[in-house]
Parts: C-alpha cells; structure tokens; sequence
C-alpha cells in the first residue's frame, strides 16, 4: 500500500494530473501564530500541485527563509531575493530560481534583508501593494502563486493579503490556535474593506492533528462548525516525516512520498485544485 501511494504522489509516468484553474489562483497562506505549519503547508502544497501538471510559484515572504530552505533553494546573503522586489522595483522573473527535480515549480526566495523590508517599506509609495505588482508584472502565467507569509500581521503580511484572491488559513488543533483566529479574520476583513474587496478566506486546513487526544477532535469539531464548507475535509496528521523532510531540503513528498503526511497533503493539494475547478477559480 505504501508503495503505490508513493507512485502516485511522485506521478514518475505524469499519468495522474491535478485539474488546471482556468485563471491564475494566487493563495496567501497566512495565521500570525507561529507554527502551525504554514511553511510546511505551502512548500507541500505546491510540490504536489507541481508534480501533478500545474505550474506552480512559491514566494516565501518570511525573513526567516523555511520556504527556501525547504524547497533547498539558496537563500543565503547576496542571493537576488523577494526584498529585491518589493524594495528595489527588481522583476520577479528575475529573482525566481526554478525548484531542482521538480518541474513547473517556481520559489522566489526570502534572504534576511527582508527583515529590514518592514521599516522600509513604511515610507514607500504604495507600500501595501508592491508585491501584487511585482506578481501581474510577471511575464508566464503559473496555476498557482503560494505566497508563505511571516508569523505577524505586519507590512508584508499586509503586501500578500493584497496581492492575493483567496486566503489559505493553516489551523494547528490545539486550544491556542483558536485563540488568535479572530486577529486574523479581522485583519483580513479591514484589508477586505480598503485594500482588496476581492479578498476571499477559501481554504482552512487542519494540522498538527493528533488522533490519541480529545482536544484535537473538538478543536476540529469547533472549526468545522465555525467555518463550515472552507474546511478541507483532508487533515494534516502530526507526523514525524514532515519534521524530518526540511533538514534534508525537501518537501515530504519527495522524502517519504510513502508516509501518512505526504498521503494527507496530496488529498488536500487534490481538494483545493478540484475546488479551483468547481467554482471557476475562487475555492
């Protein structure tokens, strides 16, 4: 069982394909608690959409760089990265490095000058929406922008929840999670208002699940409830591979594409593209 589950997430024939928007979908994974898997879900997310026919770009948005590294993209001082653009006018075309064994997928790497970008950009003419330039600008389409966005509900988070259509909100199920959501919601509607009327929150996805615990399950219960048909029926196990994969500079799909995380992340990418298809676009 294991082994076939392998074959199709690594698709090594291209037989299996993920449903193509008919539009670019450009989905900002935000939640200003830090991890919850944000990082872990955009770089999983967009290597199994990859690997099943779409073309996909990640922006990694945080100075802290996972999304980089995780997809083992060089992001050390020096290198052309997100800051480039946003601060310097710089083309996203010419900072994006393509992701090495994985075709159709993108990264636009994040460097530690981005944590300087914060400050800066306070006195940049229309600072708010700087990336959502730099993405139309872009000259190839790509199915999917991921945009990884740092733990805060500052300026740059701000930069992708304008430059996005639809929010992807990562749930840890856990008491705590719940408790900063309404920040979260309410930053989104306050953008919603003056910054980008079509701003949707499509997509809430559950991880960190632990069956063993009766928290997980009413926390689950709690959000099911709240937030309805968002909630993607696939959920995120805690699982011990998608820790590991990172510190080899790789998605748990190509790591241990056998595994129970990399099975539930490819159920969700499919249930996000479907979605995509079903409603022209905005999950």
């Amino acid at each position: 069982m294991e082994a076939l589950r392998a074959v199709q997430i690594l698709n090594p024939s291209g037989e299996i394909i993920m449903p193509r928007p008919d539009h670019p979908r450009v989905l900002c994974v935000a939640n200003q608690k830090g991890g919850v898997g944000k990082t872990t879900t955009t770089v999983n997310l967009a290597v199994a959409l990859a690997l099943h026919g779409n073309r996909v770009l990640v922006v990694d948005l945080d100075p802290q760089g996972n999304a980089s590294t995780g997809l083992n993209v060089p992001h050390h001082a020096g290198v052309p990265d997100v800051y480039d653009c946003l601060i310097d006018n710089v083309p996203l075309a010419d900072v994006a490095q393509p992701v090495e064994g994985i075709p159709n997928l993108f990264c636009v790497p994040a460097t530690i000058d981005l944590a300087g970008a914060e400050i800066e950009l306070v006195s940049v003419v229309a600072r708010e929406s700087r990336l959502q330039r730099a993405i139309t600008a872009h000259p190839e389409k790509f199915d999917y922008v991921f945009i990884d966005c740092p733990p805060s509900l500052g300026l740059l988070t701000v930069n992708a929840l304008c430059a996005a259509q639809e929010v992807l909100i990562p749930i840890q199920c856990e008491y705590y999670a719940l408790e900063g959501l309404n920040q979260l919601i309410n930053n989104i509607n306050l953008v919603r208002q003056h910054l980008n009327p079509t701003l949707d929150v499509s997509t809430i996805l559950l991880t960190m699940y632990d069956r063993r615990t009766r928290l997980a399950d009413a926390v689950e219960q709690d959000v099911r409830n709240h937030f309805g048909s968002k909630v993607l029926e696939a959920v995120i196990p805690r699982n011990v591979r998608v820790s590991e994969a990172p510190s080899y500079g790789q998605s748990v799909m190509t790591y241990d594409p056998g595994s129970r995380g990399a099975t539930s992340y490819f159920e969700a990418a499919l249930e996000i593209a479907m979605r995509g298809v079903n409603t022209g676009g905005a999950a």
